[in-house]
């Protein structure tokens, strides 16, 4: 298979990533810790801004933009290998010991305009309702939704209806 990604200097994209088996490590609010320290430790070495997330059990969705030489390939792999290896330290493995976190691939997309970059925070944002996890997006705590709600995007009171092309990423 010929595999191609789009880079766009400047350009913010949506990235789909899901642990392996679809495993809900992150379940455990200590492993969303974890992916939040080391997506800040990565930020250092690939400077990026998040514009928007959601961490869900066993995939996490978000908008980034890449603001150094890298692109947001350069960002996931230092993402999913320094996550996979803290992790495999938690659990007492040693670092050469194999092991799987990630499926092999993300999904991104890379965001066209002002109205795709709106899609996509609110497929993000309404993704735990989706799933079931809980009815309203507020509810959410790993999760944009309260910045974005504060900067006015979620003008209280929001009714939610699932977004269009609701399984971006799944």
């Amino acid at each position: 298979m010929n595999f191609r990604r789009y880079y766009i200097p400047g350009g913010a994209v949506f990235i789909t990533q899901v642990v392996q088996y679809r495993g809900p490590v992150f379940r455990d609010p200590a492993m969303v810790l974890l992916l939040r320290e080391i997506l800040h430790n990565v930020k250092t070495f690939h400077p990026f801004v998040m514009l928007g997330y959601v961490f869900l059990y066993d995939h996490f969705h978000c908008i980034l933009q890449p603001t150094g030489d890298g692109n947001f390939s350069d960002i996931m792999h230092s993402l999913k290998f320094n996550f996979t290896r803290e992790y495999k330290k938690k659990l007492g493995l040693s670092p050469s010991q194999s092991m799987k976190f990630w499926q092999k691939r993300f999904w991104d997309h890379v965001i066209r305009d002002d109205r795709d970059f709106e899609n996509h925070l609110h497929y993000m944002h309404y993704n735990p309702v989706k799933h079931g996890y809980i009815t309203d997006p507020r509810d959410w705590k790993d999760s944009s939704y309260i910045e974005w709600e504060k900067r006015g995007l979620y003008p209280p009171p929001f009714t939610w209806e699932e977004p269009e092309n609701a399984n971006w990423g799944e």
